[in-house]
C-alpha cells in the first residue's frame, strides 16, 4: 500500500506541475505550436514583430529576441489560416443583350499567402472578395449574348479571375480558380415558353424522322420489288431456251422418244385447260360420226 502511494502521488504531482509549467509558458509566451495550414502573427505595441508559419513547436523568443516576453503582455497574438477556401455565390443577376433577365452563379477558391497584409490592409478581406467577384461577374457578363453567355463560361470565368486577381494580392490572398457553374432564366413565364418551344420542335423533329424512315423503307420495298420482278421475268424467257435445247438434245439421240415426250406435253396441256374431249372410233369417217 505504501509502495503504491509512493509511485502514484510523485506520478499525480509530476504531471499536475508539468501541465503547470507548459500553461504558464504559453501565458508568457515561451513557446507556440503552429497548426497545418496556419500563420501566427505577433505585434508588439501595435507593429508587426514577425510571423510564424512553420508546423510544429515553435520558440519566437529564439526568432524574434527577448521583446517576444512582452508580447503577452503587451503584445498579440493572432492566429490565420492559411488553407484553401471555397465559396459559391449564387443568384448574381445580369441582363443579357436580348434583355432577358439571368442568374449566374459563381464559384471560387482563395488562399491567404501574406498573412500580415491579409490582416492589416484590408478590414474585411473576403468580404471584399466577395464583393469584387460579384461585380466582376456582373460587369463581365453583362449585355452578351445568351449564347456567348450559355456556351462560353470557361473563357468568362478567366476573365473574371484577371480582373479580381490584382487586388487579391495587395489583400495579401491569392484567387484560385474561378468557375462560372451556373446560368439559368429568373422569369419563370420565359422558362415556360422555352420548354413549350423546345417540345414543339421536339415533336416536329421527330415527325420529320419519322416520316423520312417511312419513305427510305418505301423506296427500299420499290426497289426490292422492281429487282424481283426483272429477276422473274428473266426467268421465264429463259425457259423457252433451256426446253427447246434439253428437246434438240433428245431428237439427236432418239426421235421415238422426242415424239412421245411430246404426246405427254400435250396430253398435260389438254388436262390442264379442262377442255371437252370427243373421243371417235378408229377408222371411222368423220363426216358419219358428226
Amino acid at each position: 500500500m505504501n509502495l503504491v502511494l509512493e509511485l502514484v502521488i510523485p506520478f499525480v504531482l509530476g504531471f499536475f506541475l508539468i501541465s503547470i509549467m507548459l500553461a504558464v509558458g504559453k501565458m508568457f509566451g515561451l513557446y507556440a505550436i503552429v497548426g497545418e495550414c496556419e500563420s501566427q502573427v505577433f505585434t508588439l505595441f501595435g507593429k508587426v514583430i514577425g510571423t510564424l508559419d512553420e508546423p510544429g513547436l515553435q520558440f519566437p523568443v529564439s526568432k524574434f529576441g527577448m521583446q517576444a516576453l512582452l508580447i503577452p503582455m503587451f503584445g498579440r497574438r493572432q492566429l490565420v489560416s492559411t488553407a484553401l477556401r471555397q465559396h459559391y455565390l449564387r443568384g448574381q443577376m445580369v441582363n443579357s443583350e436580348e434583355g432577358t433577365p439571368m442568374g449566374v452563379g459563381i464559384w471560387y477558391e482563395m488562399q491567404v499567402h501574406n498573412p500580415v497584409d491579409y490582416l492589416f490592409v484590408n478590414a474585411n478581406p473576403e468580404g471584399s472578395l466577395q464583393a469584387n467577384v460579384a461585380s466582376s461577374t456582373i460587369s463581365t457578363l453583362s449585355n452578351l449574348e445568351m449564347d456567348k453567355m450559355l456556351e462560353d463560361r470557361h473563357s468568362l470565368s478567366r476573365t473574371v479571375r484577371q480582373t479580381v486577381s490584382p487586388l487579391c494580392e495587395k489583400w495579401g490572398y491569392q484567387l484560385g480558380s474561378v468557375y462560372i457553374r451556373k446560368v439559368h432564366f429568373t422569369d419563370q413565364q420565359m422558362v415556360n415558353n422555352i420548354t413549350d418551344k423546345v417540345v414543339k420542335r421536339l415533336v416536329q423533329v421527330t415527325s420529320a424522322m419519322k416520316q423520312d424512315g417511312e419513305n427510305r423503307v418505301g423506296l427500299i420495298r420499290s426497289e426490292t420489288a422492281n429487282k424481283v420482278s426483272q429477276k422473274m421475268a428473266e426467268a421465264k424467257a429463259t425457259r423457252p431456251a433451256v426446253v427447246g435445247s434439253a428437246l434438240n438434245a433428245i431428237a439427236k439421240q432418239d426421235a421415238d422418244i422426242l415424239e412421245a415426250v411430246m404426246d405427254v406435253m400435250e396430253t398435260e396441256q389438254l388436262l390442264a385447260s379442262n377442255a371437252s374431249i370427243d373421243i371417235l372410233p378408229e377408222g371411222m369417217n368423220v363426216i358419219t360420226q358428226m
